[in-house]
């Protein structure tokens, strides 16, 4: 079971991700602003980031907050692949379309620490 920090500012979509994540025997924290992500992280084996506002600011939150070992899941806008590339450059270490980040959010994370979980 993987500890997987959620940085979803959107409630309703950050409920479905944990629930995602629970199904598939992870420990999921949802914070929804930077105040509580450095925090959060501070255990966390996994962060989840959703770049679908924001996302320059919530990049560099990340680069930031993230300590070393903390494997890294973004999501984005599809019609926005400056977002992705941008995510990429800066050093996340999985960056997907938010309907992809829907669909298959706990084997994401399985995939993303080598199948931990479930």
């Amino acid at each position: 079971m993987a500890r997987v920090v959620a940085f979803v500012p959107d409630l309703l979509f950050g409920s479905n991700v944990v629930g995602a994540l629970r199904a598939a025997g992870h420990e999921p924290v949802l914070v929804s602003n930077a105040n509580t992500l450095h925090e959060a992280l501070a255990e966390a084996d996994a962060l989840i980031v959703d770049l679908t506002t924001d996302p320059a600011e919530r990049i560099e939150q990340v680069r930031l907050s993230r300590p070393p070992g903390v494997r890294t899941l973004a999501f984005y806008s599809h019609v926005e692949a400056d977002v992705r590339a941008c995510a990429e450059q800066a050093g996340l270490d999985l960056v997907v379309p938010r309907s992809r980040m829907a669909r298959e959010g706990g084997a994401l994370i399985d995939r993303l620490l080598g199948g931990v979980g479930g």
